[in-house]
């Protein structure tokens, strides 16, 4: 009995430790995934910036290159004029401070798009901006949470010149990391071409779960894809594109 005790303690420590694995594995995950992201919106700015500059079309310009991604890519509403605006507006909003302006980059792609939308839009100099970009890393800040701060002028009574750059991820539990999970943008950038197929599909869950295997650690072992199965005397194709075992040695 005493044994049998010892085990479920230890099964419900393990179990414990794993599901914390797998939040900070898609954390982890949600924040590369924003990061690629707002790192190319931040080259998509500085291309339209420079070709107004030097195209025929000028303002006209992103009303053709929306139409034009948009038809490529239909699902993704990253390409609406709108947005597309709003990127050219990012991108400006920094790159005006030669000084600041890596740093910053840094900095602002690991918050998701609309925070930084939010940011942009009521502070007054990209100083104020990065001050409320880190305070948001640091205290994993919601989107409300943000505003609120923003619109009661934190800024005013706490900022000052910022020269700790240093990037950490938000906790797990916090609501940055929850509104960074659920982000529709970071969705929308993942979307699979609209005809995709099976191999398609699988290579694409096949690549995440390569990863979110090696963020799991030791204990858990790939098996194979499309490995056949036993089913009521019949030998049938995993209707899973990945298999995964682990083991668990404890002792008695």
């Amino acid at each position: 009995m005493g044994n049998v005790m010892k085990i479920d303690e230890q099964y419900v420590d393990w179990i414990r430790e794993l599901k914390n694995k797998i939040r900070s594995a898609q954390l982890k995950a949600a924040v590369q995934v924003n990061v690629a992201m707002l790192n190319f919106y931040w080259e998509l700015g500085a291309d339209i910036v420079k070709k107004q500059e030097t195209s025929l079309w000028g303002e006209k310009l992103i009303d053709r290159l929306s139409r034009d991604l948009m038809d490529e890519f239909p699902d993704m509403k990253g390409f609406s004029r709108r947005n597309l605006m709003y990127i050219q507006k990012w991108y400006l909003f920094y790159s005006r401070d030669a000084q600041l302006v890596q740093q910053a980059v840094a900095l602002i792609t690991q918050i998701p798009w609309g925070h930084n939308l939010a940011i942009i839009n009521k502070s007054r100099s990209s100083k104020e901006a990065i001050f409320y970009v880190q305070k948001t890393i640091e205290n994993g800040w919601s989107r409300a949470v943000l505003t609120h701060h923003i619109e009661k002028n934190l800024f005013k009574g706490q900022g000052k010149a910022l020269t700790n750059f240093k990037v950490t991820l938000p906790s797990p539990q916090s609501d940055l990391a929850r509104q960074t999970l659920k982000d529709p943008y970071n969705f929308d950038f993942l979307t699979l071409r609209e005809k995709h197929d099976e191999r398609d599909l699988e290579d694409a869950l096949m690549t995440h779960m390569t990863k979110f295997l090696i963020e799991l650690g030791s204990g858990f072992s790939f098996i194979g894809r499309q490995y056949r199965i036993n089913i009521g005397g019949k030998s049938m194709r995993s209707i899973c594109c990945f298999t995964m075992c682990a083991y668990i040695v404890m002792s008695s």
